[in-house]
């Protein structure tokens, strides 16, 4: 009988051991070998257009839109008040100065000149009776036929009754001056510009009736936001073009620039006094005037130059050795129709991206392709 020998606990587990250690490392060594790939190459630089910054002097000019306006302009009233008995001119006429515009009823006002002139006749009549009266007592004072007493009291009345007439003359003078403010005349020539009452309707004192443009010099008349004050024009001169011919143009000076700012429409009102006014020009035409600036060193930019960072205005310069962009912050003078305008931030000679910063990273690499900035002699409209 053969008997078989059973292998030994410690050289079985000795045996898995090992076995397991080399399975282990040549699967390690297998996936080592997996994971080895090439390197990746790098990305290529992002082509961006860019221009050099560089200063000119810009003169920015601003057009405006208003109207021409007569430089003197009243607004008539009647001096207290009454019902509307007629109007006689309407929008558009010319009058002429001491002309009858509008007419009150004047029943009250004719009663009460009545009643002065009553009043005036009544003082002439004591007055002469009085007087009479003092004559005979200066006769009598000289024969020693009155008294002292008499006499005084006579040469009183005679001097109350020259008092009480003077008044009565004063009173049909007041009376017979309102029954003539009855009548709304013109204090000057010119054209009705504004009606604001009609016949039957009941006026009050200093209620404006109609507004008269009066003939002599015009104004173009604008109305300007506050900002624009802040920057020093050029000169007073500004050009004035009617609308509606543009062909017809003049020049006129600024002459007045209102202190206050309306408050109903945020402006500022300027009056721009016309030197030679075209006929073409009535009143009320709407004209547009150009004025200009005082020009101020900056660096142009096409609009597309313009980005933010940290929610201030910057654009992406680029280094000229390493060719890395990078924002950098700008302070904007003003806005063109495709153009950016910047008073500081940047200095002659900077690389400026004009197109393609928006897919640009801070420490990217770029290839610029360099543009011409535009002239220096180009001016802002």
């Amino acid at each position: 009988m053969i008997e078989l020998s059973r292998p030994q606990p410690h050289a079985s587990r000795r045996y898995f051991r090992h076995s397991m250690t080399g399975l282990l490392s040549a699967t390690a060594i297998v996936v080592a070998g997996c994971g080895k790939q090439p390197a990746a190459e790098g990305k290529p630089p992002t082509t961006v257009r860019a221009q050099p910054a560089e200063k000119s002097l810009r003169g920015q000019a601003v057009t405006l839109t208003g109207e021409i306006r007569a430089r003197v302009q009243s607004d008539l009233s009647f001096r207290f008040a009454g019902r509307l008995a007629e109007r006689k001119v309407n929008v558009g006429d010319h009058v002429e100065a001491g002309q009858v515009l509008a007419v009150l009823e004047t029943n009250e006002q004719e009663a009460d000149v009545n009643s002065a002139r009553a009043g005036l006749q009544a003082a002439e009549a004591t007055l002469k009776q009085t007087t009479s009266a003092f004559e005979r007592q200066q006769t009598l004072m000289k024969t020693g036929f009155t008294t002292q007493s008499s006499f005084d009291n006579a040469k009183q009345a005679v001097e109350g009754a020259q008092a009480a007439l003077e008044g009565a003359k004063a009173a049909l003078a007041t009376a017979e001056d309102q029954l003539a403010n009855t009548s709304l005349r013109a204090d000057a020539a010119g054209i009705v510009t504004a009606r604001n009452a009609e016949a039957g309707q009941v006026v009050e004192a200093a209620q404006p009736i109609f507004t008269v443009a009066q003939d002599g010099a015009r104004d173009a008349v604008f109305e300007i936001y506050e900002s624009l004050l802040i920057r020093q024009p050029a000169d007073t001169k500004v050009e004035i073009v009617l609308l509606s011919d543009p062909s017809i143009k003049t020049v006129g000076t600024v002459r007045e620039v209102a202190p206050a700012i309306d408050p109903s429409t945020g402006t500022v009102r300027a009056k721009v006094g016309i030197d030679r006014l075209p006929p073409q020009m009535a009143l009320g035409a709407p004209v547009s005037g150009i004025g200009q600036f005082q020009p101020r060193s900056v660096v142009a930019l096409p609009w597309t130059a313009f980005s933010v960072t940290d929610g201030k205005p910057a654009v992406w310069v680029i280094d000229p050795q390493s060719h890395i962009a990078s924002p950098k912050p700008v302070v904007i003078d003003s806005y063109r129709t495709g153009e950016l305008l910047l008073r500081d931030g940047l200095n002659p000679g900077d690389l400026v991206v004009t197109s393609g910063a928006q897919l640009l990273r801070p420490g990217e690499k770029v290839a610029p392709q360099i543009s011409v900035a535009p002239s220096n002699t180009e001016k802002s409209k």
